[in-house]
């Protein structure tokens, strides 16, 4: 008698959503930050959606996905949005769930990048690109300040992970770390530079919390009084990162599944957020 095995179902796919940008450099950067993550994991399913400003826009990405079961569907329908953002504002609260919500796959919305330990890892890889002393002692320490320029958000969640962030930083460098913000939020990168002055910092560096090169970047490095470090960009920690969301978000999911399902019934549903 011949028995049948059910094949294993596919992963979902990961679709890294970023914000998108008039900047040709932010869309290059992306493609790249890609190609490490499936060069991390090949044969997963990777696709690119965005809130805006680039095509493909997020819900296009979404419809285009084969719905669950369909005949040569490599996704089962379902996929996994992981945001290219860096802490918890308005298009990770509301409109990367509305996209989610309306598509017609299966979807799952993984955590914001930040805070991590491996934004941490990228932004002290990009100091030392810049010139950031690998081993400064403490008499180089006791003069040095870090300026960790970031976009800016209203919600304060966001300005709360960027603290978290710079606390991180400032534990991996040991010196003071300050937040501040191109738009949107206090202080700017000029205030925070002063404020380290204040203090006796006379080697202040700025740390660039943007995920690609653009105008952000550039009037921020612009009020760095000493080296400014390149964006996150596709540093290989940033690849590690989206696919440790990707399987964070899975397993949440996994876990919430195993609570609301009854034992024996075998259902394994991956759940609208």
């Amino acid at each position: 008698m011949t028995s049948h095995r059910t094949p294993p179902e596919p992963p979902p796919t990961l679709v890294l959503v970023a914000h998108g940008s008039r900047d040709p450099r932010t869309l290059t950067t992306v493609h790249a930050l890609l190609d490490r993550v499936r060069a991390l994991r090949p044969g997963l399913p990777v696709r690119l959606g965005h809130i805006e400003l680039n095509a493909p826009l997020l819900p296009d990405t979404l419809a285009a996905l084969g719905t669950a079961g369909s005949p040569g569907s490599a996704d089962g329908g379902s996929a996994v949005l992981v945001p290219l953002l860096l802490g918890r504002g308005h298009h990770v609260k509301h409109d990367i769930p509305a996209a989610a919500a309306a598509a017609p796959a299966r979807t799952l919305v993984a955590a914001a990048l930040g805070p991590h330990p491996l934004l941490v890892d990228a932004l002290h890889a990009r100091l030392l690109e810049a010139g950031w002393p690998p081993a400064p002692g403490a008499a180089a320490r006791a003069r040095a300040g870090v300026v960790l320029a970031a976009a800016g958000s209203r919600d304060p969640d966001s300005a709360a992970d960027t603290g978290r962030t710079a606390a991180l930083l400032a534990e991996r460098l040991g010196v003071p770390v300050v937040p501040a913000y191109a738009s949107a939020a206090a202080p700017t990168v000029p205030e925070a530079v002063r404020a380290l002055a204040a203090r006796g910092r006379r080697r202040i560096a700025l740390a660039s919390y943007f995920t690609a090169p653009g105008r952000f970047h550039a009037e921020s490095a612009g009020a760095a009084p000493w080296i400014a470090a390149a964006p996150l960009g596709a540093h290989p920690a940033m690849a590690r990162l989206v696919l440790h969301r990707y399987e964070e978000a899975r397993e949440h999911e996994e876990a919430r599944a195993r609570t609301a399902t009854p034992a024996g019934s075998g259902a394994r549903p991956l759940l609208p957020v």
